[in-house]
C-alpha cells in the first residue's frame, strides 16, 4: 500500500496540484466540490453524477480533480473523516463510468485510508443496480457498512436539512459558482468587533455580568486579580472600560482553555475544539485566546460557517508583539450550537506599520498575499450535561441544597440495604456449601467403611 500510494502521488503530482492544474471547464461545471457538513460534523464531498459523462480524453483530468479536493481537505483537516455524497438524481446509463468509481474507491482504500466516514448514495435509478453490484465486489466487509442508499425520505438521517439542496428535501440556498473556488464556507460573523445594538446586546451584557458574579462565588478575590496584557499601554481606560476588563478577566480565569496550537504567528487556545455547554449547564459562551509570538503586530480575523448564529468579539483586530487577546464567542439569541459549525482564524504579520484602525485593517487584508496568511480551524463541541447540582463555594466550605441532601441520603440508605441483603445471601451460600461438603465427607467415609468391612 505504501509503495502504491507513493507511485500514485508521483504519477499525479499530487503534492503540486492546484487550481491551475485542473481545466477551468471542470471547475466551472460544479460536478465535484466541498460544501457543508453531515450530522456528525464531517465535511461533505459532493459528486454530482449528472455532470459526468464517460470520456477517455477527460478521464485523467477528472481523477486529478478528485485528488485535488481530497489532498486539499487532508492538508487542512489533518485526519478528520469526510462524507461522500453521490447525487444520482437525473442520471442514466450514459453517466455510468465504472473506472471512475473504482478510482474513487481506491482513493479511500489506499491513498487516503480511514478518511471515509460514509458514502451516501442518493436517488439511485433502478437501472444502475447491476453496476452497483459490481461496485460492492470492490469493497471489503468494513467498507460495505459505510454505503448508505437513500432517497428523499432517508437522506436526512445523515445530513440535516440546512446542508441539503431543495431537490433532496433540504433548505440550503447554496448555488455552486466558479470563480472563486468553493472553500470551507467561512463568513464574517454577526458582530464585527462588538455586539449589534439590539435586545441581544443587553442579554449579552447581563450574561457576562452574571458570569462574573458566579465566578466570585467560586474563586476568592485574590485569585481574580489576573494581569491582562493590553495592546496599547499608553491609553488610560475609562471606568466603564475598566469594569469590562475586570469582567473579561474573570471569564478568562473561569474558562481558560488548556490545549494550545502553536502556529508561526499566533499561539491559539484551545487547539482544536470550542466547548459550548447546553442551556441547562448555563455555559453559553466560550473563549479563544490568541498570543502573538512574533516581533511585529499581527492582524487577525475570525470567520465561521454559521455567521447568523454567533457573536464574536473582537472578530477583526490586531495583537501587539508578545501580547494576548481574548475573543469571546457566544451563540446569538436563542440559536443553538451545532457540531457541524466551524471557525476559521486568519492571521498575518503587519511588517510595515500602517495603523490598526478598521479602515487600515480592511485595506491590509485586501493587499496581503495569501501565502503570508496563517489559517487555523476550530470545531464546535457541545457538552451534554444533566441538570447541575446546586453547589456553591463560600467561606471555604461547600453547601448542598436540602433537596439534594435528602436524595443522596435516600440513595445511600438503599445502597446499604442492598448491601445487607447481598451479605445475607452470601452467608446462606457459604452455609449451604459447608453443609454439602460435610455431607460429601460423611458419604465418602460411609463408603470406605462399607468396603473395608466387606473385604476384611
Amino acid at each position: 500500500m505504501l509503495d502504491e500510494s507513493f507511485q500514485w502521488r508521483k504519477e499525479f503530482a499530487v503534492n503540486d496540484l492546484n487550481e491551475s492544474s485542473i481545466p477551468k471547464r471542470l471547475l466551472e461545471i460544479g460536478g465535484i466540490y466541498l460544501h457543508g457538513y453531515d450530522k456528525e460534523g464531517n465535511k461533505l464531498l459532493w459528486i454530482k453524477v449528472k455532470y459526468h459523462v464517460k470520456d477517455n480524453k477527460t478521464a485523467l483530468d477528472k481523477k486529478k480533480l478528485i485528488a485535488f479536493w481530497l489532498e486539499r481537505y487532508a492538508k487542512r483537516e489533518n485526519g478528520k473523516p469526510i462524507t461522500v455524497m453521490f447525487d444520482l438524481s437525473e442520471t442514466g446509463l450514459y453517466n455510468i463510468d465504472m473506472d471512475f468509481v473504482r478510482f474513487i474507491i481506491n482513493c479511500f482504500k489506499v491513498y487516503y485510508p480511514k478518511y471515509l466516514s460514509k458514502l451516501v448514495i442518493f436517488d439511485m435509478p433502478w437501472i444502475m443496480n447491476a453496476a452497483f453490484r459490481i461496485v460492492k465486489t470492490w469493497l471489503g466487509p468494513e467498507a460495505m457498512s459505510l454505503l448508505k442508499f437513500t432517497s428523499k425520505n432517508e437522506v436526512q438521517e445523515y445530513v440535516s436539512a440546512e446542508y441539503l439542496p431543495p431537490h433532496m428535501g433540504g433548505t440550503d440556498p447554496f448555488k455552486y459558482s466558479y470563480p472563486p473556488l468553493v472553500d470551507d464556507d467561512f463568513q464574517t460573523p454577526l458582530c464585527e468587533n462588538g455586539p449589534v445594538a439590539s435586545e441581544d446586546e443587553t442579554s449579552s451584557k447581563e450574561d457576562i455580568e452574571s458570569d462574573g458574579k458566579e465566578t466570585l462565588e467560586i474563586i476568592s478575590n485574590e485569585e481574580l486579580t489576573v494581569p491582562v496584557k493590553k495592546s496599547s499601554p499608553t491609553e488610560q481606560p475609562s471606568s466603564k472600560a475598566e469594569e469590562n476588563e475586570k469582567v473579561d478577566s474573570k471569564i478568562k480565569t473561569f474558562k481558560k482553555p488548556l490545549s494550545v496550537f502553536k502556529g508561526p504567528l499566533l499561539h491559539i487556545s484551545p487547539a482544536e475544539e470550542l466547548y459550548f455547554g447546553t442551556a441547562e449547564s448555563g455555559e453559553k459562551k466560550t473563549l479563544i485566546v490568541l498570543t502573538n509570538v512574533t516581533k511585529n503586530i499581527v492582524a487577525f480575523k475570525v470567520r465561521t460557517t454559521a455567521p447568523e448564529k454567533y457573536r464574536v468579539k473582537p472578530s477583526n483586530s490586531s495583537c501587539e508583539p508578545g501580547a494576548s487577546v481574548d475573543i469571546i464567542v457566544s451563540p446569538h439569541g436563542g440559536l443553538t450550537v451545532s457540531a457541524q459549525d466551524r471557525f476559521l482564524i486568519m492571521a498575518a504579520e503587519m511588517e510595515q506599520p500602517s495603523g490598526t484602525g478598521s479602515a487600515e485593517l480592511t485595506q491590509f487584508w485586501k493587499e496581503v498575499p495569501k501565502n503570508k496568511v496563517m489559517e487555523h480551524r476550530l470545531r464546535c463541541h457541545i457538552i451534554e450535561s444533566s441538570k447541575p447540582t446546586t453547589l456553591t463555594f463560600k467561606d471555604g466550605a461547600f453547601s448542598v441544597s436540602n433537596k439534594t441532601s435528602e436524595d443522596i441520603c435516600l440513595q445511600l440508605n438503599r445502597l446499604l440495604e442492598s448491601n445487607r441483603k447481598l451479605q445475607d445471601q452470601v452467608q446462606r451460600c457459604l452455609w449451604f456449601q459447608q453443609l454439602l461438603l460435610s455431607l460429601t465427607i460423611l458419604s465418602l467415609a460411609f463408603v470406605i467403611s462399607f468396603f473395608y468391612l466387606l473385604y476384611s
